[in-house]
């Protein structure tokens, strides 16, 4: 009620203030209006039609009112901004005019408008400064220091409608586990205290985007019945100084006050950073907010009741004072989930889409490996919308298949208009990229080949099926995958004896491949297993020559053994592609005509063992 009071009175004001500007302008207006302008005087002094005139003026001012008399007897005024040019018309024209001086004074208009804008605006904000404080007095409204409070979402406990618990938390078996220690301290903190147990006081969730882990905090408050209080990282940063140390403060006082309870803080890597990397140094706002948070989490016992839960996924960049034991000890990975956890996911998202009876989840699970809970969900949204656009009230298996190729390598652009051409140097690109992906021993079949243009500027797209869940590469699989992106160069050289530039993302992704296995995991004879990978941030503030850490003779090294590596995957995969010159052209040729083929479809094109005839 105090909320809606309060704004009620900032529209009053406005009104009030609205009214006013109104009020001076038609003020002005009617102080300044004419009726009678130069150019009308003009021509009556042309034609001798004015007699005589009067020029009323207050000599501190140029601006004053112009009288004139007409032959007929009518009467003619105006307002002007300077009277000099009226009186240089009537003296040239020979026209009698007398000068009246007027106090300013007399004007009472002029005076009598600034008075009472004043004393309008004065009201005005007598009026929002006594209200405010019936507000603040009431405890209700917005009150004008609630910029450093708390910005927490509150959640409370069994009062939560929306309450998440373990049961509702699909793929994630092993984080749970972790996770049931924390939710059997909030039931039952005795049961750990009567032994001595400490319970961590921070629980950092550490994991890719869209694996679940503010879900997965929310299951911890939901599966204790406690009190969740959420807030973003960057909720805590403003440009004003000592704002985020405030709100840090507010937030762990809330806490005190609702414990048992979670307080959860989503991409705590927006205000933990490492300190010392401002260019404000100690001085910056951020780390002051850090300073703060580093102290709360010491103020208050192990076993207080207030578990504080942060999620990330750049652990690698956070300060490590918020990283030693009595913060955040318990460091828990929430990772991409396994085919079976996928499967788990995708019935989860099922609920309330109705699926056709063709639709087998567990082998969407299969085809989707590497993809995250956010991702799947995402997957099946794009099938329901597939669905609802075709008019259909269920969903198909091929809607999923459709959608799956649409978030992989984006919409299909069929209303595009491709030459003949251009059309068939992408055939024989993706063809060339096909070929190596069956020929080659580890890599994946091909689910789907197209030369219809995509939502990503591509041309056309290569779609293998992974067969399975991968932890590791080996070095075999890495050198077999920088072929597989090279065979669409490797096809257009042979073909069209030239080059087109629809090979850059693929020189990319192959360069990128060959720097990681000698830079990062030490996969070259010749530079040795050392690592000379640059991906840690530099931070301002730091050392820039210390970023490299290696000399220019051994980044020329590195260099060499890079292009070594793309020059040999090269010449491997062109004599794969000679070798199966004959499906290169059979593949561009159905492509052409059909524009997509699948699986079943390419690999017809190889022949079959029984059908190799040997001498």
């Amino acid at each position: 009620m105090g909320r809606r009071q309060n704004y009620g009175t900032w529209i009053w004001a406005g009104i009030v203030i609205t009214l006013v500007i109104i009020f001076c302008y038609v003020a002005e207006e009617i102080q300044y209006s004419n009726d009678y302008s130069y150019v009308q005087m003009r021509q009556d002094l042309e034609e001798g039609k004015i007699v005589r005139g009067e020029i009323r003026q207050n000599k501190e001012v140029p601006t004053g009112q112009v009288i004139v008399w007409m032959e007929d007897g009518d009467q003619r005024d105006m307002y002007v901004s300077d009277i000099a040019v009226a009186e240089y018309w009537l003296e040239h024209y020979g026209v009698f005019f007398q000068l009246i001086d007027v106090p300013q004074d007399n004007n009472l208009l002029t005076v009598f408008v600034p008075i009472v804008t004043i004393g309008l605006l004065v009201f005005i904000i007598m009026f929002m400064i006594r209200a405010t404080a019936a507000n603040n007095n009431s405890g209700g409204g917005i009150k004008m220091n609630t910029f450093g409070k708390s910005r927490a979402y509150v959640y409370d406990g069994d009062e939560d409608k929306d309450r998440i618990d373990f049961d509702k938390v699909a793929g994630l078996k092993e984080e749970k586990e972790d996770l049931q220690e924390i939710v059997q301290f909030l039931k039952d903190p005795t049961k750990f205290t009567k032994v001595g147990a400490r319970i961590p006081k921070g629980v950092l969730l550490v994991g890719p985007p869209g694996t679940g882990k503010t879900m997965m905090a929310r299951a911890v408050a939901g599966e204790a019945h406690v009190s969740f209080l959420s807030i973003s990282g960057s909720d805590f940063v403003e440009m004003f100084v000592g704002v985020g140390a405030s709100r840090v403060r507010d937030l762990f006082v809330d806490a005190q006050r609702r414990r048992p309870c979670i307080v959860f803080i989503d991409e705590i890597d927006a205000v933990a950073r490492r300190r010392g990397s401002g260019v404000g140094g100690g001085h910056d706002e951020r780390e002051q907010t850090l300073n703060q948070l580093l102290v709360e989490m010491d103020g208050f016992s192990a076993n207080e009741g207030i578990i504080v839960m942060a999620a990330t996924n750049r652990v690698d960049i956070l300060d490590p004072a918020i990283l030693r034991p009595g913060r955040f000890d318990r460091r828990i990975m929430v990772g991409a989930p396994d085919v079976q956890g996928r499967e788990e996911i995708l019935r989860v998202h099922s609920k309330g889409k109705p699926l056709a009876e063709d639709v087998d989840l567990k082998e969407i699970a299969h085809t989707t490996a590497g993809f995250t809970g956010a991702d799947l969900e995402n997957l099946m949204n794009e099938a329901a919308i597939l669905a609802a656009k075709e008019g259909r009230a269920f969903i198909l298996q091929q809607d999923i298949k459709s959608s799956l190729i649409k978030v992989e390598v984006g919409a299909e652009k069929r209303s595009r208009i491709i030459s003949e051409e251009e059309k068939r140097i992408t055939a024989y690109h993706e063809a060339g990229h096909a070929i190596l992906f069956h020929v080659l021993e580890h890599m994946e079949a091909v689910y789907t080949i197209s030369v219809i243009p995509t939502g990503t500027g591509a041309a056309g797209y290569t779609m293998p099926l992974p067969q399975k869940d991968e932890m590791f590469l080996t070095r075999g699989k890495m050198l077999e995958r920088i072929q597989v992106c090279l065979g669409g160069r490797i096809a257009e050289e042979l073909i069209l004896e030239d080059v087109t530039t629809g090979a850059v993302q693929d020189i990319k992704q192959a360069t990128q491949i060959a720097k990681a296995m000698v830079t990062k995991y030490g996969m070259s004879s010749e530079m040795g297993m050392i690592s000379y990978s640059d991906d840690d941030e530099v931070f301002i503030g730091r050392d820039f020559a210390q970023a490299k850490g290696f000399s220019e003779m051994t980044a020329a090294s590195i260099d060499k053994e890079i292009k070594l590596i793309i020059d040999d995957c090269y010449q491997k995969a062109k004599a794969i592609i000679l070798d199966h010159m004959d499906v290169l052209h059979r593949c561009a040729n159905l492509l052409i005509e059909k524009e997509k083929i699948g699986r079943e479809e390419f690999e017809s094109l190889f022949p079959k063992s029984e059908d190799i005839v040997t001498e």
